[in-house]
Parts: C-alpha cells; structure tokens; sequence
C-alpha cells in the first residue's frame, strides 16, 4: 500500500510564495498520473495541476503562477506556488492514480495578510 505525505503547507502573505512536497512510500509507477488537489471550505475540490505521459495540466487560474515538478526516480512531485493570493487559500492534496487511488492526508496553504 503506497502511502502519499505531503509538507510544506503554512501562511504566507498575497504575493508571496510556497513550496509544497509530496512523497511516496512506496514507487509510483510512471503510468500513474500525478497531480495536486485543491479544497477551500465550502467548495468542492478541484484539481490543480497533473503530470501523465509528459504532459502537465495547470488550472486555469493558476497558470504562470505555480509550477509542478516529478521525480520518478524519487517518487517525489513538487510544487512551486509563486505570487499567491487570496483565493489559493486551502487544503492541498498529493493524488496518483492509475489502476489505484492514492491521496495524501492533506497540508493548509493560507494566503493572508
């Protein structure tokens, strides 16, 4: 069973910048997808950004902004989140999927003032 962790959550003022990791226990296969998850209270959770077969996703509203990185050799994914506002603020989630799910347990990115 692969267990995802991610860190690197906290608070950071607009415009500032986070890093979120993600690692897994065990190795990830390429084929799987990876991605981050996003959940502000009272939305649904809406995929932020994913990686499968070379190719990286972003969300419209954060293209040009934040920057997904993946090491299969470390079965590691990143990202990078630079000029943050507001509206970032949320639970963030590690996911890999392929013929399994995996999600990490979730860090809080809180963009304040």
């Amino acid at each position: 069973q692969v267990q995802l962790v991610e860190s690197g959550g906290g608070l950071v003022q607009p415009g500032g910048s986070l890093t979120l990791s993600c690692a897994a226990s065990g190795s990830i296969s390429s084929k799987y997808v990876m991605g981050w998850y996003r959940q502000a209270p009272g939305n649904q959770r809406e995929l932020v950004t994913r990686v499968a077969g070379g190719s990286t996703w972003y969300l419209d509203s954060v293209k040009g902004r934040f920057t997904m990185t993946r090491d299969n050799a470390k079965n590691t994914v990143s990202l990078q989140m630079n000029s943050l506002k507001p509206e970032d603020t949320a639970v963030y989630y590690c996911y890999a999927g392929f013929d399994h799910e995996y999600w990490g347990q979730g860090t809080q990115v809180t963009v304040s003032s």
